[in-house]
């Protein structure tokens, strides 16, 4: 099972060390790259970050709007999509290089993911805007979701991702923030659940049922509270039922 987490996206967090602390703990970092977040300094800082810890590095493209955190829908047409999407990791792309890193995964962020996930026009616009800079990389989307059957179609390995520190909706959605219970802050609970997504397949939803989840990938959030206990927590936890962590590139499909 890969654990990964969305970095790069808080300024304090790349020079405090909170990330180098959470690089110990995960093994793909995906990394924001000027839409939502994100500049050429913390993109620098937390590409090296990840190549010191040996944690595989993916692009995190989202709704250019930092006011929101590109987390608010943003009017966008699919050619407009796939062009923010194409600069977007072009700007992380030319850093690595001068960094000397490879970029192997792109997961979209926030109210792009979550659109995404239920839209398939604009998970296809994504793959175009990747697909302009390279084709030799996994596309990172929601389990059970109709980006994946996208980024497949459009001749992408696909990983599939759960979360461990989100509350999910009987239909398999994650719960809107703007909803009570929407983060699971607390380590243990956190663990908990990502023991259930990789050892039974299943997480239990908002009301109590259990939704069946087939994912590669667990995210951990570097801008949720607590994420260094929660990281190591889950980490530990995953560790400890013989589940042996390994980034993207050997968990893709």
């Amino acid at each position: 099972m890969d654990l990964n987490c969305d970095m790069g996206e808080l300024p304090d967090a790349v020079r405090d060390g909170t990330q180098d602390a959470l690089m110990t703990s995960v093994t793909s970092a995906n990394i924001a790259c000027g839409g939502h977040a994100g500049d050429e300094t913390t993109m620098e800082a937390t590409i090296r970050q990840a190549l010191r810890h040996g944690v595989s590095i993916g692009a995190h493209p989202g709704f250019p709007d930092r006011a929101n955190f590109g987390r608010i829908e943003t009017p966008m047409t699919p050619a407009q999509i796939a062009a923010t999407v194409y600069d977007q990791v072009g700007a992380l792309h030319r850093i690595a290089q001068r960094c000397g890193a490879t970029i192997s995964h792109v997961k979209p962020h926030g109210a792009l993911y979550n659109l995404a996930a239920r839209d398939a026009a604009v998970a296809r616009a994504i793959a175009d805007g990747v697909a302009r800079w390279r084709r030799d990389v996994i596309l990172v989307g929601l389990a059970g979701s109709a980006m994946l059957e996208a980024f497949l179609q459009a001749g992408f390995r696909t990983a599939a991702e759960a979360f461990a520190d989100r509350a999910y909706e009987p239909d398999g959605r994650l719960r809107s923030r703007r909803l009570p219970g929407a983060l699971i802050d607390e380590p243990q609970a956190a663990a908990a659940q990502a023991l259930l997504i990789a050892l039974e397949q299943r997480a239990v939803a908002s009301d109590s049922s259990a939704i069946a989840i087939n994912a590669q990938t667990i995210c951990i959030h570097g801008d949720t509270p607590g994420c260094v206990r929660i990281a190591a927590a889950v980490a530990s936890a995953l560790r400890a039922a013989g589940v042996e962590l390994k980034d993207l590139r050997r968990e893709a499909h």
